[in-house]
């Protein structure tokens, strides 16, 4: 397999942005870390591994990305609106900066995929459904969807509002995203287990919101033997690949 290290100075953080890449064609995949996790540990938990035969065959290529979560949804010590406004600086870095990189990287000009466990499963699903213009596919893993998860009750800021999906996509009536979002590939996907009460709480909510707005999408719920812990999202993580390739939605 084919892994490569980069980084570049990122001019919307003000800081050198480590990640890496996993495979030599195919549709790129952009993981998001778990929370306080970091670009190297997908590989280390042994999610690539899971996924070799998908990156092998040539059908995907994954890009595991850094966070600054720390600076902005988990920095307990600032204010809820500056949380968000750090995070819009990482969104501009990811939309700005390294999907640019992706698309000269991989020759790849199309819609990408985003992926993530656990806080990265809020990341993809935050970044799929506020550029579906990037991404066409999600595979959403045990997340939270809802911003009052790290700022409590402060929803009230603008910025904290347009990244809380439960909330932005409940009062979205924008025709284009909604016909992207309709012509896209939604997973979401938790398991009723240990430790992913949370989880199927937002889960339950963004399965009602997609279905209120008529916006196809798998919401798979796994067994009370499930939990929110690496080994099953390394089982989950190729079975749903393999479900997209069977329907050649890869």
């Amino acid at each position: 397999m084919n892994i490569e290290y980069h980084e570049f100075y990122s001019e919307k953080l003000n800081r050198v942005m480590p990640f890496k890449t996993y495979g030599h064609s195919g549709k790129p995949i952009i993981v998001f870390p778990s929370s306080g996790g970091r670009f190297y540990e997908y590989e280390d938990f042994g999610m690539i591994e899971a996924c070799q035969r998908f990156i092998e065959a040539g059908y995907v290529r994954f890009y595991t990305v850094d966070s600054v979560d720390s600076e902005s949804w988990l920095n307990k010590g600032a204010w809820p609106g500056d949380m968000a406004k750090r995070h819009n600086d990482y969104d501009s870095y990811i939309i700005d900066e390294f999907i640019p990189f992706v698309k000269e990287h991989s020759g790849w000009q199309g819609p990408m995929i985003t992926t993530g466990c656990s806080m990265g499963a809020y990341h993809s699903a935050n970044f799929y459904f506020r550029h579906p213009d990037v991404f066409d596919t999600l595979i959403a893993l045990s997340g939270i969807y809802d911003a009052r998860f790290f700022v409590g009750d402060n929803t009230s800021d603008t910025d904290v509002y347009l990244n809380s999906p439960v909330d932005y996509l409940r009062n979205l009536d924008n025709d284009e995203y909604l016909h992207l979002y309709r012509n896209g590939n939604i997973i979401i996907c938790t398991g009723l287990g240990n430790w992913e009460e949370d989880t199927i709480r937002d889960t339950k909510a963004m399965e009602e919101i997609l279905r209120s707005k008529d916006v196809p999408a798998w919401i798979d719920y796994w067994g009370k033997d499930v939990d929110h812990d690496w080994p099953w999202w390394r089982v989950q993580m190729p079975y749903f690949l393999k479900e997209l390739k069977d329907q050649d939605r890869l």
